[in-house]
Order: structure tokens, then C-alpha cells, then sequence
């Protein structure tokens, strides 16, 4: 093993399954997290058969069924009629075909379960990363408080307004989609009267902009309900905050049924903005490299966003061991090629919100395995 000396910015789900999965490759690892904890904040994700596999082969795959959900299909149904226009088998038929099933758990659930992977001194709380610059021996990362730290590689990990992506793109901002999403959590037995309520069930809206998504959360305890429609700006100073229900149920008056009788469950909801930023030319430059949101931040209409950070961990870690600090330019280099066609495939198909709309097969999707690929 070399034990590079290795940093990863931001301790999000990719940061921490990289971490996880350079630790195990037997590098020195630390992460810099500019919260000051772990707070019980996000959405909740949905975790598709390849994200489940690539966590497995890190060692949490169990501990994180212990929190999740299994939803039993993945549904495609029509705004106005409620017609199914597809509908997939998850759980054993998923374990059975790509190895593993679907599960769906709370940002915060999954993240707890990651960061009780690592020695506790390999994350680092408190450690907002002001600038990186690479230097002949290294990569040095300043912080806001005025310490530094200085690693033989840099993972950027930090999210859509990286600063490591600045270092090696300059200074750019993402673009406001025209999209807003309403999030909720409500107790099953609220809805249990909807049809197929255990499932991943996707309400297709009469434009890409409009959809409801519902799955389970907490083992099938709660709903989780998550709604977008199209609007002209965003002036809030924060991407998320409170929104308003009865706004909420206005945008879906002419939905199914089914469909309103989601949202009349509701009692509260967040309304978030959503960003996204077009595909890279390139992520890595000597010694640092980007991953997940900082390179690749997508649109959650194909459920990837965190699926993809956690494929980029892994392989990331697979080129980079047995790296050296002579030849780990070239390992990222050969990571970056092995992963960009396919985020930049999936960025551009979640921005188009059409895949799965008609049927059609998730195998080059859900059946793709980070640790063999």
C-alpha cells in the first residue's frame, strides 16, 4: 500500500463513501467538513440497485437496512388518468437481477451509518475550506479560520459551489433550472388507501417541469412526497425553506385522484430551488480531482444524484490503489475517463426527464457495478 496522504473537501455522501473506500485501500485519509456536526437537515434519497452495491462492497450495506425502506416497484402512472405506463419489479427481483434491491432512507440516516465507518479523527468538523492551489510537493488547502493543511491529493467533494472545482474551472455559478420542488413526510396510514403506496411511484405531469414522486422512508413507516413544477425565478436568499401547503396543492388541481389525495395528507412542506451546472471537459489536474455535486450536479428526475458520487468513491478508489505520488496524476486521469461519459450521459437525461416515461429497460443503469466495471 503507498498511504498517500489524502484529502477529501466535504463530508456529503460522496466525500465520506471516498473516504471509506480510500481507508480500506490503505491511504491516509482526512476530511474537511466545514459544519460543525452532522445535522439531522436534507432530503431523503432514494438508493437504486447500483448505489446499494457499490455500499455494500464498503462495508454498510447492512447497518443501512436497518434504517431504509425497500420499495416493492418502481411506477410510472399518468397525471390525468393514472394510466401506468411502467412498472418495474424492485427488492428480490432487483437483488436477483443486479445484485442488490432499492432502498430509500433519510440524508441524515445514511450519513450516520458512514461517518461510524471511519476512525473518528479522519473527519475533521469545523474546517471550511477558503482555497486549494497545488504546489510542486503537494496540494495546499487554506481554511477560513487561517489554517492550512497540506496532502499529496485532493478530492473535491464539496458540492455544486465547490471551492475545488473553482481551482481548477475558474470562478462560475450553476443556473437556476425554472424548477422548484415541495418536499413532505407523512405517516402511511395517512395514504395507505392509494394504490401501490410501498412503491417508487412517479406521477408524469403534463410538461418535464410537473411530476409527483412518492416512496417509502423508515421501513415502510412513512411517506416520503416529493413534487416539482416550473417557476419564472428564485429570489430567497436560501435554496430551501418553508413552503406553503395550499401553494403546493394549487399546482396539482387537475392531477388523479390518487395523485391530490398525496398532497391533501400533507400538513407542512419545504420548497427548494433547483440547480444544475452542464457537464465538465474535464475533472482532474495533478494532484487534485472532483467527485459527485462538485463535478457533476445533476437533476433529481432519474434518482442519481447521490447514486453517482457513491460509483465515483468507489472508483476512485479502485485506480487509485497502490497509487504512488509519481503515478496518482495518471490514476486520476484514468478515473476521470472511466466515469465522465456516464455522469454526463445520466446529467443530461435527468435534465430531458423522459427515461422510464414509456417503460423501456434500467439495466445499463441499475445493473452497472462500481466494483468490477
Amino acid at each position: 500500500m503507498s498511504g498517500l496522504k489524502i484529502g477529501v473537501v466535504g463530508a456529503g455522501i460522496g466525500g465520506l463513501c471516498t473516504a471509506i473506500a480510500l481507508h480500506r485501500a490503505g491511504h491516509q485519509v482526512v476530511v474537511y467538513e466545514q459544519a460543525k456536526a452532522l445535522m439531522r437537515v436534507g432530503a431523503d434519497i432514494n438508493l437504486t440497485p447500483n448505489a446499494v452495491r457499490a455500499l455494500d462492497g464498503l462495508g454498510v450495506g447492512a447497518e443501512i437496512r436497518g434504517f431504509a425502506a425497500r420499495p416493492t416497484h418502481r411506477i410510472s402512472r399518468m397525471w390525468d388518468t393514472g394510466e401506468e405506463t411502467s412498472r418495474l419489479e424492485m427488492a428480490d427481483t432487483a437483488e436477483r437481477k443486479y445484485g442488490a434491491p432499492q432502498l430509500t432512507i433519510h440524508r441524515a440516516d445514511l450519513l450516520s451509518v458512514l461517518v461510524g465507518a471511519l476512525p473518528a479523527e479522519q473527519v475533521r468538523f469545523a474546517a471550511r475550506t477558503e482555497s486549494v492551489r497545488q504546489r510542486g510537493d503537494g496540494v495546499e488547502i487554506l481554511f477560513k479560520d487561517g489554517g492550512g493543511e497540506q496532502v499529496d491529493l485532493l478530492v473535491g467533494a464539496d458540492g455544486i459551489h465547490s471551492v475545488v472545482r473553482r481551482a481548477l474551472h475558474g470562478d462560475e455559478h450553476p443556473r437556476f433550472t425554472g424548477v422548484v420542488a415541495f418536499r413532505a413526510v407523512v405517516p402511511v396510514e395517512r395514504v395507505a388507501h392509494v394504490p401501490d403506496i410501498q412503491a417508487f411511484t412517479k406521477w408524469w405531469g403534463p410538461d418535464p417541469a410537473s411530476q409527483i414522486v412518492t416512496f417509502p422512508l423508515n421501513q415502510g413507516r412513512d411517506i416520503f412526497i416529493f413534487a416539482t413544477t416550473a417557476q419564472d425565478s428564485w429570489h430567497e436568499e436560501s435554496w430551501t425553506g418553508a413552503g406553503d401547503v395550499e401553494e403546493l396543492r394549487s399546482h396539482y388541481t387537475d392531477f388523479h385522484p390518487d395523485a391530490r389525495a398525496l398532497l391533501d395528507a400533507c400538513d407542512e412542506v419545504l420548497k427548494t430551488a433547483l440547480y444544475e451546472r452542464d457537464p465538465l471537459p474535464f475533472w482532474s489536474e495533478g494532484g487534485i480531482t472532483l467527485l459527485g455535486d462538485a463535478c457533476h450536479p445533476m437533476m433529481p428526475f432519474m434518482a442519481q444524484g447521490a447514486g453517482q458520487a457513491i460509483e465515483d468513491a468507489v472508483v476512485l478508489a479502485r485506480h487509485l490503489e497502490g497509487a504512488t505520488r509519481s503515478s496518482m496524476a495518471q490514476a486520476l486521469l484514468d478515473y476521470q475517463d472511466a466515469r465522465l461519459a456516464r455522469t454526463s450521459e445520466i446529467q443530461i437525461g435527468s435534465r430531458g426527464n423522459q427515461w422510464l416515461k414509456d417503460g423501456g429497460s434500467a439495466d445499463w443503469l441499475y445493473g452497472y457495478d462500481a466494483w468490477s466495471v
